[in-house]
């Protein structure tokens, strides 16, 4: 299992600089590829089934499509309109948090299979917005590089910190083996690599210390990720989103904490990029 895992982490790596490095417009269409396909494993979640699951991603590629439509001009992002699309995607994330805190409770307001399908598109398409406005800004790939970097920061830290010292859980009802503690050492961990990352490629238009708030912003927005899926996960009865990948589960259980925290990344750089131009 473990080789298993090594290799399929190995060749996703692979795929993933491949198109992460490609020219912009590869990059964003698989992006979409990416996303439409999670959105497949997301119908899943929502108990939908048949033919209702296909056309569920093919909603989702054709919202990607006119999301493309109305907020780029010529190939560039109208900073004003992806502002606005961040900030109520960040803003979704914020009812995300309440209802992983009154689970399950909460899923009396989100758990039908309609509102969960709703709920999949307040996840993807923020995130896929996230994805195509930081890959056209300058040293793009880099800035996504940087943020899929400090979730594995935040995932890690959080892991080692836990085992060691978790005493305190964070949600229980939803993911049993988190604690608060191992939240806090990975947030700690976000912050040393965010500044020695600050140190040698601060981004155009951000000081020291809002680029460490919006990583530490964005750490903990990974968490929260990873717990609205498994929230879901545990409403559905399943472990996994799905089973492309072998040793590693569904698309959707390796871009979770992604979803949550592109979007927030994403969100700061475009007012730090705006207060800059101005």
């Amino acid at each position: 299992m473990l080789k298993q895992r090594v290799i399929t982490a190995l060749i996703l790596v692979a795929i993933l600089l491949a198109f992460l490095f490609a020219p912009a417009v590869a990059s964003i269409l698989f992006f979409t590829v990416v996303v439409t396909t999670a959105a497949w494993e997301w119908a899943g979640l929502a108990s939908l089934t048949g033919n209702s699951r296909l056309l569920y991603a093919l909603a989702v590629a054709i919202l990607i499509g006119l999301a493309w439509t109305l907020l780029t001009n010529q190939g560039q992002f109208d900073g004003l309109a992806v502002r606005q699309v961040l900030g109520w995607g960040c803003a979704g994330w914020a009812v995300m948090l309440l209802w992983v805190l009154g689970y399950p409770g909460s899923a009396a307001i989100w758990g039908g299979a309609g509102r969960r399908a709703v709920l999949g598109l307040a996840v993807l398409l923020p995130a896929w917005v996230g994805l195509a406005y930081l890959r056209l800004e300058t040293s793009g790939s880099w800035l996504i590089l940087y943020v899929i970097a400090l979730v594995a920061c935040a995932d890690v830290g959080a892991y080692f910190t836990g085992r060691a010292f978790g005493r305190h859980k964070m949600a229980p009802a939803v993911s049993p083996g988190k604690t608060l503690e191992g939240l806090a050492g990975g947030i700690a961990t976000v912050l040393v690599f965010a500044l020695l990352v600050s140190l040698f490629a601060l981004p155009e238009s951000a000081t020291t210390g809002t680029f460490l708030f919006l990583s530490m912003a964005t750490g903990l927005a990974s968490v929260l990720g990873d717990l609205v899926e498994s929230m879901v996960k545990r409403h559905r009865g399943v472990k996994d989103s799905g089973t492309l990948l072998p040793g590693h589960g569904g698309l959707m259980d390796r871009i979770d904490s992604l979803a949550a925290a592109l979007p927030v990344f994403a969100f700061g750089m475009a007012i730090m990029h705006t207060q800059g131009a101005v």
